[in-house]
C-alpha cells in the first residue's frame, strides 16, 4: 500500500480538493442509492435494484422533501447492478414525452431510452456494465455501455393534466415500462450472482470529514479505469494520485492509520474543495445548470462541472432533452424578484412563444426552499398545456405573475400565483427548438406591472 507521509504535503492538499470535487457527485449519487436501493426502512425505498417505483400524483406545497418539484413529468426511479450480466429496458409504445435517462456512478449520462432520443415506438434496450463481452441477443433495438458497474435510472413521463383520467392514462404508461436480466430476458441459464458487498451506511457529515475518502475507495471499485467507455486523461490522473494517498478502488482505505500531518493536509484540500464549489455556485445563474449536465463526451474530465451540477439540480437533463431557464433579477434589477410588494408581467410576442417539439411550462416557487406556491386556483405551473390561456390582441401571450388575483377577467385567466415574497420561476421546454439551443430565442424580461 501506499506510504501518503512520502506526500509532498502541498500534492496532498491540492489531490485532496480535487478529489472532494471530484468525489461530491459520485457520494451525493450514493446518498439517493443507498436510500432507495438499499435501506428498506427509508421512505424512498424502491424495492432494491432491478425494479421501478413510479410517482404518479402530481406534487402540492404539502410536498416539502424534494426542491424545484416539477409536475409536468412525474418520476420513476430505478438502479441497476450490472456486475454480473447486463439488464434490458422495455418500454411501450408512447402518445406521449418520456425519457429514461441512464446516469451513471457519478451522475454523467450513460444514453436515454425516449421519445426524443429512440423514438416513440415500443421497443429493448441492453444496457450493459463495462465488464460484459457479449453479443446482444435478437430483438434488442439498441445497447448502452456504461462505466460504471451501477447505474441508475430517473425516468420522467409527460402528464397531460391533473384530472383522475389524465393520471390514470400516465399510471398505465409507466406500469409498462419493464426491466429483466439479460438471462430473464434471452432465455438463457443465470449466471453466478456477484458477491454482496459491505455497503456503507449513508451517513450526512461524510462529505465533512477525511470519511471521505473511504466512501470514495469503495465506489471506485465501481468505476473500472478500463473498459468500453474511454475515460478522460484527467480521470487517469487523478486516480494515480489517490493510489498514492491509499485510495485505489479496494475500499481498504483508514483514516485512522494517517499521519496527523497528511490529515491536516487532507482537511485543508477538503476546505478548498468546498470553497472552489461554494463560489462556483453563488456565481452561477438560472439558466447555468442546463449546461451542465450530459454523456462523458461531452462533460469530459471537468470534475467541478460535475460537482455544480449536483449541487444545482442533480439528475438534471441536458439541454436539447430539456431547456430550463428562469430570472435572477427583474428587469429594474430587484434580485430576487418578490412579489410582496410588486406583481410581474412576462410578454410572449407571436412570433416568440417558447419553441419547443413537446411542450412547455413556467413553474413558480417560494424562495429560499423552492417549493411550490399554495393558491386559491391549485395551479402551479402554466404553460401551452393550460386551459382557457388567453392571447393578446396580436397573438402574442402575456403572463400575469403576482401574489393576488387579478380582478381583470383576462389577467386572471392568464395568472401564475406568486408567494407574498421572494420567488423564482423556472422556465422548461421539452425538446427544445435549435433556436432555443444555439441561442437565437431566449426569454423575455420579467417586468414588474
Amino acid at each position: 500500500m501506499a506510504n501518503p507521509a512520502l506526500v509532498d504535503p502541498a500534492t496532498i492538499r491540492a489531490t485532496a480538493a480535487e478529489a472532494w470535487i471530484r468525489a461530491y457527485p459520485i457520494l451525493q449519487n450514493y446518498r439517493t442509492l443507498y436510500a432507495q436501493a438499499l435501506d428498506d426502512a427509508d421512505p424512498g425505498y424502491v424495492g432494491g435494484f432491478g425494479v421501478f417505483r413510479h410517482r404518479s400524483q402530481p406534487f402540492t406545497p404539502a410536498d416539502t422533501d424534494v426542491a424545484s418539484p416539477d409536475n409536468d413529468t412525474p418520476h420513476s426511479w430505478a438502479w441497476l447492478d450490472l456486475r454480473a450480466e447486463p439488464w434490458v429496458v422495455s418500454v411501450p409504445a408512447a402518445d406521449r414525452y418520456y425519457v429514461l435517462p441512464l446516469h451513471e456512478l457519478d451522475t454523467v449520462y450513460a444514453g436515454f431510452v425516449g421519445a426524443r432520443s429512440t423514438g416513440q415506438e415500443a421497443g429493448d434496450y441492453l444496457v450493459a456494465g463495462p465488464d460484459w463481452q457479449g453479443d446482444p441477443p435478437p430483438g434488442v433495438r439498441g445497447v448502452l455501455r456504461t462505466a460504471t458497474r451501477l447505474v441508475g435510472i430517473l425516468g420522467r413521463t409527460h402528464l397531460t393534466g391533473d384530472t383522475p383520467a389524465d393520471i390514470a392514462e400516465l399510471k398505465a404508461v409507466q406500469q409498462q415500462y419493464r426491466l429483466r436480466p439479460l438471462h430473464e430476458y434471452a432465455g438463457t441459464p443465470a449466471p453466478a450472482p456477484a458477491p454482496e458487498p459491505v455497503w456503507p451506511v449513508w451517513r450526512e457529515e461524510v462529505l465533512d470529514t477525511v470519511e471521505f475518502l473511504s466512501f470514495l475507495d469503495f465506489l471506485l471499485g465501481f468505476f473500472p479505469l478500463r473498459g468500453p467507455v474511454e475515460l478522460p486523461p484527467a480521470e487517469v490522473d487523478l486516480r494515480g494520485r489517490l493510489t498514492d494517498l491509499g485510495v485505489d478502488g479496494r475500499g481498504e482505505f483508514e483514516p485512522a492509520t494517517l499521519p496527523i500531518e497528511v490529515r491536516a493536509e487532507i482537511e485543508r484540500g477538503i476546505a478548498d474543495g468546498r470553497a472552489r464549489l461554494e463560489r462556483a455556485a453563488a456565481e452561477s445563474e438560472p439558466t447555468t445548470p442546463a449546461a451542465l449536465f450530459g454523456t462523458r463526451e461531452r462533460i469530459g474530465g471537468d470534475f467541478l462541472r460535475q460537482a455544480l451540477g449536483a449541487r444545482l439540480g442533480r439528475y438534471g437533463l441536458p439541454t436539447e432533452e430539456a431547456w430550463c431557464g428562469g430570472w435572477a433579477a427583474d428587469s429594474a434589477g430587484n434580485r430576487p424578484p418578490n412579489a410582496s410588494d410588486r406583481d410581474y408581467a412576462v410578454r410572449f410576442g407571436p412570433d416568440d412563444l417558447p419553441p419547443a417539439r413537446y411542450f412547455w411550462s413556467a413553474t413558480m416557487y417560494a424562495l429560499p426552499d423552492r417549493l411550490l406556491v399554495d393558491n386559491t386556483l391549485d395551479r402551479y405551473a402554466i404553460g401551452d398545456r393550460t386551459p382557457g390561456l388567453v392571447r393578446d390582441p396580436d397573438g402574442g401571450l402575456t403572463l400575469h405573475l403576482r401574489h393576488k388575483r387579478p380582478a381583470d377577467a383576462q389577467h386572471s385567466a392568464n395568472w401564475l400565483p406568486a408567494p407574498d415574497g421572494p420567488f423564482t420561476v423556472v422556465v422548461r421546454l421539452h425538446g427544445p427548438d435549435r433556436s432555443v439551443l444555439d441561442g437565437r430565442w431566449h426569454l423575455p424580461p420579467l417586468d414588474p406591472s
